[in-house]
Protein backbone atom coordinates (compact mmCIF):
# COMPACT_ATOMS: atom_id res chain seq x y z
CA UNK A 1 0.00 0.00 0.00
CA UNK A 2 3.06 2.61 0.90
CA UNK A 3 1.04 5.70 1.33
CA UNK A 4 -1.34 7.75 -0.54
CA UNK A 5 -3.39 10.64 0.09
CA UNK A 6 -6.59 12.51 -1.01
CA UNK A 7 -7.73 16.14 -0.55
CA UNK A 8 -10.96 17.01 0.43
CA UNK A 9 -12.09 20.10 -0.32
CA UNK A 10 -13.55 22.49 3.03
CA UNK A 11 -15.38 25.98 1.90
CA UNK A 12 -13.79 27.04 4.65
CA UNK A 13 -11.19 30.00 4.95
CA UNK A 14 -8.34 28.58 6.82
CA UNK A 15 -9.23 24.98 6.70
CA UNK A 16 -8.17 22.10 5.01
CA UNK A 17 -8.25 18.16 4.85
CA UNK A 18 -7.47 15.11 3.10
CA UNK A 19 -7.26 11.50 4.01
CA UNK A 20 -4.79 9.33 4.02
CA UNK A 21 -3.80 5.82 3.48
CA UNK A 22 -0.81 4.07 4.62
CA UNK A 23 1.43 1.37 5.73
CA UNK A 24 4.33 3.10 6.23
CA UNK A 25 5.83 4.52 9.51
CA UNK A 26 6.12 8.80 9.16
CA UNK A 27 7.37 11.26 10.91
CA UNK A 28 7.16 15.00 10.76
CA UNK A 29 6.91 17.90 12.54
CA UNK A 30 3.22 20.33 11.96
CA UNK A 31 3.02 23.59 10.35
CA UNK A 32 -0.73 24.44 11.00
CA UNK A 33 -3.24 23.23 13.71
CA UNK A 34 -4.01 19.54 12.86
CA UNK A 35 -7.52 17.49 14.53
CA UNK A 36 -6.49 13.94 12.88
CA UNK A 37 -9.09 11.16 13.41
CA UNK A 38 -8.26 7.48 12.94
CA UNK A 39 -10.64 5.75 10.36
CA UNK A 40 -8.99 2.24 10.60
CA UNK A 41 -5.94 0.31 11.94
CA UNK A 42 -3.94 0.80 15.19
CA UNK A 43 -0.62 2.35 15.77
CA UNK A 44 1.78 4.13 18.44
CA UNK A 45 2.96 7.12 17.69
CA UNK A 46 4.63 9.49 19.85
CA UNK A 47 4.37 13.19 21.06
CA UNK A 48 4.20 15.85 23.37
CA UNK A 49 7.05 13.94 25.48
CA UNK A 50 4.84 10.40 25.66
CA UNK A 51 3.95 7.70 23.86
CA UNK A 52 0.40 6.59 22.58
CA UNK A 53 -1.65 3.34 21.17
CA UNK A 54 -4.76 4.95 18.97
CA UNK A 55 -7.60 2.88 18.08
CA UNK A 56 -10.54 3.59 15.18
CA UNK A 57 -11.75 6.72 16.24
CA UNK A 58 -9.35 8.40 18.64
CA UNK A 59 -8.54 12.33 18.04
CA UNK A 60 -5.20 13.12 17.45
CA UNK A 61 -4.48 16.77 18.49
CA UNK A 62 -1.51 18.95 17.23
CA UNK A 63 -0.12 21.90 17.20
CA UNK A 64 2.13 24.04 15.13
CA UNK A 65 5.44 22.79 16.10
CA UNK A 66 4.32 19.96 17.76
CA UNK A 67 6.43 16.63 16.49
CA UNK A 68 5.00 13.56 15.73
CA UNK A 69 6.62 9.92 15.12
CA UNK A 70 4.97 6.71 14.38
CA UNK A 71 6.46 4.09 16.50
CA UNK A 72 4.64 1.23 15.14
CA UNK A 73 1.63 0.01 13.37
CA UNK A 74 -0.82 -3.03 13.04
CA UNK A 75 -1.42 -3.18 9.87
CA UNK A 76 -2.43 -0.65 7.48
CA UNK A 77 -4.28 2.64 8.59
CA UNK A 78 -6.36 5.04 6.98
CA UNK A 79 -6.77 8.64 8.83
CA UNK A 80 -9.05 11.45 8.31
CA UNK A 81 -6.83 14.77 8.80
CA UNK A 82 -8.25 18.06 9.26
CA UNK A 83 -5.70 21.46 9.59
CA UNK A 84 -6.53 25.01 10.36
CA UNK A 85 -4.63 27.90 9.55
CA UNK A 86 -2.59 29.17 12.99
CA UNK A 87 -4.38 32.51 12.06
CA UNK A 88 -7.81 31.04 12.11
CA UNK A 89 -7.07 29.10 15.82
CA UNK A 90 -5.09 31.85 17.49
CA UNK A 91 -7.36 34.94 16.53
CA UNK A 92 -9.92 33.79 18.81
CA UNK A 93 -7.87 34.37 21.80
CA UNK A 94 -6.66 31.77 24.70
CA UNK A 95 -4.11 29.63 25.05
CA UNK A 96 -3.70 26.33 23.30
CA UNK A 97 -3.02 24.12 25.31
CA UNK A 98 -4.06 20.32 23.74
CA UNK A 99 -3.39 16.92 24.71
CA UNK A 100 -1.73 15.03 22.22
CA UNK A 101 -4.69 12.29 21.84
CA UNK A 102 -8.18 11.71 22.95
CA UNK A 103 -9.83 8.27 23.24
CA UNK A 104 -13.13 7.79 20.93
CA UNK A 105 -15.74 8.07 23.75
CA UNK A 106 -13.96 11.20 25.35
CA UNK A 107 -16.32 14.14 25.35
CA UNK A 108 -13.95 16.54 25.69
CA UNK A 109 -13.89 15.53 21.64
CA UNK A 110 -17.48 15.71 20.79
CA UNK A 111 -16.34 18.93 18.66
CA UNK A 112 -13.70 17.36 16.45
CA UNK A 113 -16.11 14.61 16.11
CA UNK A 114 -18.51 16.50 14.73
CA UNK A 115 -16.14 18.19 12.45
CA UNK A 116 -14.79 15.00 11.02
CA UNK A 117 -18.27 13.64 10.46
CA UNK A 118 -19.48 16.87 8.72
CA UNK A 119 -16.33 16.41 6.66
CA UNK A 120 -16.86 12.62 5.73
CA UNK A 121 -20.01 13.46 5.10
CA UNK A 122 -19.76 16.45 2.76
CA UNK A 123 -21.78 18.61 4.58
CA UNK A 124 -22.48 21.82 3.27
CA UNK A 125 -21.16 25.52 3.90
CA UNK A 126 -22.80 26.46 6.79
CA UNK A 127 -22.77 23.25 8.46
CA UNK A 128 -19.35 23.16 8.05
CA UNK A 129 -18.53 26.63 8.70
CA UNK A 130 -20.33 25.96 12.29
CA UNK A 131 -18.27 22.38 13.15
CA UNK A 132 -15.44 24.47 12.12
CA UNK A 133 -15.53 26.97 14.74
CA UNK A 134 -16.86 24.84 17.54
CA UNK A 135 -13.64 22.95 16.59
CA UNK A 136 -11.65 26.23 17.11
CA UNK A 137 -13.24 27.31 20.27
CA UNK A 138 -12.56 23.60 21.49
CA UNK A 139 -8.96 23.82 21.16
CA UNK A 140 -8.83 27.28 22.93
CA UNK A 141 -11.16 25.88 25.93
CA UNK A 142 -9.68 21.97 26.37
CA UNK A 143 -8.03 22.90 29.78
CA UNK A 144 -6.41 19.78 30.02
CA UNK A 145 -3.31 20.71 28.45
CA UNK A 146 -1.72 16.97 29.35
CA UNK A 147 2.05 17.18 28.71
CA UNK A 148 2.83 20.78 29.37
CA UNK A 149 6.81 21.72 28.27
CA UNK A 150 9.33 22.76 31.44
CA UNK A 151 9.55 26.84 31.37
CA UNK A 152 13.20 26.14 29.86
CA UNK A 153 12.16 24.20 27.12
CA UNK A 154 9.28 26.96 26.02
CA UNK A 155 12.29 29.65 26.66
CA UNK A 156 14.42 27.42 24.04
CA UNK A 157 11.72 27.51 21.86
CA UNK A 158 10.95 31.16 22.09
CA UNK A 159 14.62 31.73 21.06
CA UNK A 160 14.79 29.68 18.21
CA UNK A 161 11.79 30.87 16.92
CA UNK A 162 12.49 34.44 17.24
CA UNK A 163 16.08 34.02 15.66
CA UNK A 164 15.22 32.10 13.21
CA UNK A 165 17.27 33.90 10.16
CA UNK A 166 20.54 34.07 12.88
CA UNK A 167 23.16 31.80 14.29
CA UNK A 168 22.03 30.71 17.41
CA UNK A 169 25.14 28.62 19.84
CA UNK A 170 24.00 26.20 22.43
CA UNK A 171 25.57 28.21 25.41
CA UNK A 172 23.06 31.75 24.27
CA UNK A 173 20.28 29.24 24.00
CA UNK A 174 20.67 27.65 27.53
CA UNK A 175 21.60 31.06 28.97
CA UNK A 176 18.13 32.55 27.57
CA UNK A 177 16.38 29.36 29.26
CA UNK A 178 18.34 29.49 32.48
CA UNK A 179 19.39 25.96 32.26
CA UNK A 180 22.62 24.34 31.82
CA UNK A 181 23.04 22.86 28.14
CA UNK A 182 23.66 19.14 29.26
CA UNK A 183 20.21 19.24 30.63
CA UNK A 184 18.68 21.37 28.37
CA UNK A 185 19.47 19.32 25.32
CA UNK A 186 18.21 16.41 27.37
CA UNK A 187 15.15 17.77 28.08
CA UNK A 188 14.27 19.77 24.58
CA UNK A 189 14.98 16.24 22.99
CA UNK A 190 12.38 14.46 25.83
CA UNK A 191 9.93 16.86 25.75
CA UNK A 192 10.13 18.09 21.17
CA UNK A 193 11.14 14.99 19.92
CA UNK A 194 14.12 16.88 18.41
CA UNK A 195 17.23 18.34 19.28
CA UNK A 196 17.54 21.79 18.81
CA UNK A 197 19.69 22.28 15.98
CA UNK A 198 17.23 19.88 13.90
CA UNK A 199 14.04 21.92 15.22
CA UNK A 200 15.47 24.79 13.72
CA UNK A 201 16.16 23.04 10.78
CA UNK A 202 12.64 22.04 10.19
CA UNK A 203 11.86 25.68 11.26
CA UNK A 204 13.52 27.23 8.59
CA UNK A 205 12.52 24.59 6.30
CA UNK A 206 9.20 25.36 7.20
CA UNK A 207 9.69 29.49 6.54
CA UNK A 208 11.38 28.49 3.06
CA UNK A 209 7.79 26.63 1.89
CA UNK A 210 5.73 29.63 3.05
CA UNK A 211 7.96 31.85 1.00
CA UNK A 212 8.29 29.75 -1.88
CA UNK A 213 4.70 29.78 -1.74
CA UNK A 214 4.06 33.38 -1.75
CA UNK A 215 6.11 33.58 -4.92
CA UNK A 216 10.03 34.32 -3.37
CA UNK A 217 12.45 32.41 -5.76
CA UNK A 218 14.28 29.13 -4.60
CA UNK A 219 17.81 31.24 -5.03
CA UNK A 220 16.16 34.03 -2.61
CA UNK A 221 14.85 31.86 0.08
CA UNK A 222 18.10 30.72 1.40
CA UNK A 223 19.74 33.81 2.84
CA UNK A 224 15.70 34.73 4.34
CA UNK A 225 15.73 31.68 5.83
CA UNK A 226 19.00 31.41 7.67
CA UNK A 227 20.45 28.96 5.75
CA UNK A 228 24.41 29.00 4.05
CA UNK A 229 23.62 28.68 0.42
CA UNK A 230 21.18 27.23 -2.05
CA UNK A 231 22.90 23.65 -1.93
CA UNK A 232 22.31 23.77 2.00
CA UNK A 233 18.37 24.85 1.70
CA UNK A 234 17.91 22.01 -1.45
CA UNK A 235 19.64 19.70 1.39
CA UNK A 236 17.69 20.20 3.81
CA UNK A 237 14.56 20.95 1.89
CA UNK A 238 14.37 17.29 0.10
CA UNK A 239 14.84 15.65 3.18
CA UNK A 240 12.15 17.23 4.86
CA UNK A 241 10.24 17.76 2.15
CA UNK A 242 10.87 14.97 -0.31
CA UNK A 243 11.25 17.31 -3.34
CA UNK A 244 14.13 20.29 -4.19
CA UNK A 245 12.57 24.00 -3.36
CA UNK A 246 12.23 24.75 -7.58
CA UNK A 247 9.71 22.20 -7.55
CA UNK A 248 7.81 23.07 -4.75
CA UNK A 249 7.65 26.25 -6.33
CA UNK A 250 6.32 25.09 -9.09
CA UNK A 251 3.82 23.19 -7.98
CA UNK A 252 2.72 26.15 -5.33
CA UNK A 253 1.94 28.13 -8.52
CA UNK A 254 0.26 25.49 -10.19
Amino acid sequence: MATRTEAIAIPVPGASALRLWSDELHSGMKEKYTIARIEAGRSRWWGGGAAWDTSPGSLLLLRPGDVHRDVARDGPGVLQIISLSTQAVESVGGKVRVRPQLAADDPRGDPFQRLHAAVSAGAHQLELEVAVTEAITALTSLGDGGLERTRPVRRALELLAARLTEPVALDELAEHAALDKFHLCRAFRAQVGLPPHAYLTRLRVMRAKQLLAAGTRPSDVAARVGLYDQSQLSRHFRRIVGTTPGRYAAEARR
